[in-house]
């Protein structure tokens, strides 16, 4: 998000004076790199929310600018599948949503069709979306980076923001590299942004909760049994999507992802415990209020993360020929899932500021879908918020 933002905010205002300040050596270390490397069509969100928005238009910008910048992508497609009678009613309102966001191609389809897309899944009805696909993330982010270079902006890595303060219209920045003071800044920062936005920002009070996603590999010999992207239907109230199969750009399948709760804003090992992220997460009020709402939901995330055999079933109820012995090791992500003190799992994006500096509060799935749609959004909330006169390149 940051360098899809340097990108855009440079294409309105060339030769504005831009710095991207990156914690890590390398860019995409995170979320950006840690993905499941789907490009989400818009069907899940509620119509009118800015994930609905954003995502389709997202969807469309990425897959046009993947074929300009020769990054590699394809339009697989995916079904969503009802596997038992209680799915047919989300699955209808699935497809009504889909279809209130605009959602191309979007078709509800049968139990004697699913074959003709996926062969091996097993359901009694489904919706199928062409228009989902799969894209080389880590090389959307590095053609980003370079735009941001072309333009005249500059990329310092390994240079972890720590203390911000604004005084005079102006924000000061102390960081791995030294001290910088700008006249504006935008803080994308993922699973850290509430370290710089703070519960006492504008607009909702939320905490960033980090949220571990570990998938299985498919052995090889069994990922010819899925062509694209199986999804079972979702829980309508919770922003994860559950268990799924789902082939990468390298032609890899994966199975899950988990959605756990860690001790560690970077927690891709099970065991990683950051005792300030861990006190940050146990002092916010919301999580003890998601917790005991949620709490039987944790109890089937915790036996995925930790049980081959219950993701194994999960699988099946999709694919039956992918057994047990079809799953190995795979890769893990951290979502960035923001809460509310409430204990409300945040479902949209959440973009707010005052004075000098802007934040990006909540910027979980479809982010990478909806990087260049959610650029724009931020560059006018930024020409609103400091007062810049709107410009179109």
């Amino acid at each position: 998000m940051g360098l899809a933002t340097a990108r855009e905010l440079l294409a309105r205002r060339p030769g504005l004076r831009t710095v991207v300040l990156e914690r890590e050596p390398a860019i995409a270390a995170h979320q950006s790199s840690h993905n499941s490397g789907v490009v989400h069509s818009g069907i899940y969100y509620a119509p009118g929310s800015l994930k609905a928005r954003l995502a389709v238009a997202g969807a469309r910008d990425l897959y046009a600018y993947c074929e300009q910048r020769g990054i590699r992508h394809e339009r697989c497609g995916k079904l969503i599948l009802a596997t038992a009678e209680r799915d047919l009613a989300p699955l209808a309102e699935l497809e009504r949503r889909g279809r209130a966001n605009g959602v191309p191609r979007l078709r509800r389809i049968e139990a004697h069709e699913i074959a003709r897309y996926e062969p091996h899944a097993h359901g009694i009805a489904a919706l199928h979306s062409p228009e989902t696909g799969i894209a080389d993330f880590p090389a959307v982010a590095q053609a980003l980076a370079d735009d941001v270079l072309e333009a005249g902006g500059s990329i310092v890595t390994g240079c972890a923001v720590g203390r911000v303060s604004a005084q005079d219209g102006r924000v000061t920045l102390e960081h791995a590299a030294g001290r910088t003071v700008a006249r504006r800044a935008v803080f994308c920062a993922g699973a850290w942004a509430d370290d710089f936005a703070g519960a006492r920002a504008p607009g909702p009070s939320l905490r960033i909760i980090p949220f571990r996603g570990a998938y299985r590999t498919v052995r090889p010999e069994a990922a010819h049994l899925v062509r694209g992207q199986i999804y079972p239907v979702p829980d309508p109230e919770l922003p994860f999507l559950g268990v799924h199969l789902s082939r990468g750009i390298d032609g890899s399948v994966h199975a899950g992802p988990t959605a756990l709760m860690v001790a560690a804003r970077d927690a891709y090992r099970l065991r990683r415990v950051v005792p300030r992220d861990l006190l940050a997460t146990l002092a916010w009020p919301g999580t003890w209020r998601m917790a005991r709402q949620w709490w039987r939901t944790g109890l089937v995330e915790l036996r995925n993360a930790v049980s081959d055999r219950a993701v194994a079933a999960a699988v099946a109820r999709l694919v039956p020929a992918i057994g047990h012995a079809d799953l190995g090791p795979g890769p893990a992500g951290v979502r960035a899932q923001a809460v509310g003190r409430d204990g409300a799992l945040i479902d949209d994006f959440v973009v707010s500021g005052d004075g000098p500096a802007l934040h990006v509060r909540n910027a979980p799935s479809p982010a990478a879908t909806s990087a260049l749609a959610l650029a724009r959004l931020i560059a006018d909330r930024a020409e609103e918020q400091f007062g810049l006169e709107p410009t179109r390149g």
